[in-house]
């Protein structure tokens, strides 16, 4: 096997080098699989193999029915620039354009460009599923017995375990289970605010973070933010200082849309600089173990010893959506976040926080992860390059070190509002900038998901954006 192992890798490394050479230029076709597999008598399913690895690595790529070229070098969109929001709170008013956006993206769309949904295509999503069934024909009383707050013991228990993995050392009793991520932040920022309050917020922002905030009456303080080092931590200061705010929310590991990772030292800085500050930090954690280099990166609660950080998270972007599986860690606002999940919804659905438990229970769910990371870490550089071919200069794309989402900057005369309709007529959906901003901005911004539709998909959607985006300049 490691002979084997070896004469694949010597296959990749004769054309790597050959390349490098310049003995085989961009756009030439190499030898054919028989033919290198004569030249180096190795077999077929070595060259394939090699070749298998090359393509990974993008030095080659297939052409159906003509064989393997030399892949022309893509040179990538430089990513945007910091934001540069509105200095004041505002009254948010996302809601109305959300539900219109989702809707008519989950009807009408061939490439699903537009949300940020996840593939479900894994075994873990099969072996979940394969739980829930068996709980659902199991005799037993309590499955049909409400769910009270703070939720399942078991699957509490299997939070608090892998909130370890993220720097958090807490107790079962510490945790509340929630309907999803998005429940998880409504409740934080109910324990926190009463309605005419300010909170500030990364900018772009989650569209279900502004909803939330619509929703519960309160005001946005946009701050601007890096998409690749994160929320500008002496515009927050200034801000801290400025304005009365009653609570901060980010997403420091891979925001939705920004998806970057926010360093350890500044993670420290901002839950220091907040604790001074007495102002409670929401943080929305649903995308950090998604992440594509190294070990999953500590949540900025690691670094909380007053309870002043109230983290949200959930299965819905690593695992299954529809389970509507997710958490609060409250710190000191626990007894009120539990108050309020009861009075909000009574009970969470009991049979799949029981499958959940059990699921997390098992030995996979960090196999299932690692795949995961490396599918989507696949299609991310799969969508950059595409992006670069596909997409007219002028067009500037974040890298994401994690998650699924890249967030798009489209010539300044280009309305994303008006290209997600012509977008939708063609089958493809896309989420327009404004539903990002508190004050409407980033009219010439769109999100896009790179996960979820297959290759072929993704780049006949890049295609047809490219041509609507020269048409509308």
């Amino acid at each position: 096997m490691v002979e084997e192992a070896l004469r694949y890798e010597q296959v990749a490394d004769q054309v790597r080098e050959q390349v490098r050479l310049g003995a085989l230029r961009p756009g030439e076709r190499i030898p054919s699989v028989r033919q290198m597999s004569r030249r180096l008598g190795v077999s077929v399913s070595t060259v394939v193999q090699g070749y298998g690895l090359l393509l990974d690595e993008r030095v080659i790529e297939a052409r159906p029915q003509s064989g393997y070229y030399v892949q022309a070098p893509v040179q990538r969109p430089a990513p945007p620039g910091i934001s540069r929001p509105q200095a004041h709170p505002v009254a948010v008013t996302v809601s109305q354009l959300a539900l219109q956006v989702v809707q008519a993206s989950r009807h009408g769309a061939r490439i699903p460009l537009g949300s940020a949904l996840p593939r479900t295509d894994f075994p873990a999503v099969v072996r979940l599923h394969r739980i829930l069934a068996s709980l659902a024909r199991r005799p037993d009383p309590r499955l049909a017995d409400y769910d009270m707050p703070p939720g399942n013991p078991a699957l509490r228990h299997q939070v608090a375990r892998r909130a370890a993995e993220a720097g958090v050392v807490v107790s079962a009793d510490e945790v509340v289970i929630t309907n999803g991520c998005v429940e998880a932040l409504v409740l934080c920022l109910r324990a926190v605010t009463r309605p005419g309050d300010t909170v500030a917020i990364e900018s772009p922002a989650f569209f279900g973070t502004l909803q939330s905030i619509e929703s519960l009456g309160l005001k946005a303080l946009e701050i601007p933010t890096d998409p690749r080092q994160g929320v500008s931590l002496p515009a927050l200061k200034l801000a801290l200082e400025q304005w009365p705010l009653k609570a901060v929310v980010l997403s420091p590991n891979f925001s939705n849309p920004l998806g970057y990772r926010m360093s350890d030292r500044r993670k420290a800085e901002l839950v220091a600089l907040l604790e001074r500050a007495r102002v409670p930090l929401i943080e929305d954690d649903v995308y950090a173990d998604l992440n594509y280099h190294g070990e999953r990166p500590r949540a900025a609660k690691a670094w909380d010893r007053t309870g002043n950080v109230l983290l949200c998270s959930s299965l819905s972007k690593t695992l299954d959506p529809g389970m509507r599986i997710g958490w609060a860690i409250p710190g000191r606002h626990t007894e009120t976040v539990t108050h309020l999940k009861m009075v909000t919804s009574l009970a969470g659905p009991t049979l799949p926080a029981q499958a959940a438990a059990e699921y997390l229970a098992g030995s996979g769910h960090e196999r299932h992860l690692r795949s995961v990371r490396s599918a989507y870490r696949e299609r991310r550089d799969r969508f950059l390059d595409l992006a670069a071919r596909h997409l007219p200069s002028g067009c500037r794309v974040t890298q994401p070190e994690g998650g699924m989402l890249a967030w798009v900057e489209l010539p300044e005369a280009v309305d994303s509002l008006d290209l997600y309709r012509r977008a939708l007529a063609r089958g493809v959906s896309t989420a327009p900038g404004p539903l990002f901003s508190a004050s409407g901005r980033y009219g010439n911004f769109v999100r896009l998901n790179y996960a979820q539709a297959e290759v072929a998909l993704m780049e006949e959607g890049l295609t047809i954006l490219g041509e609507l985006i020269r048409e509308g300049r």
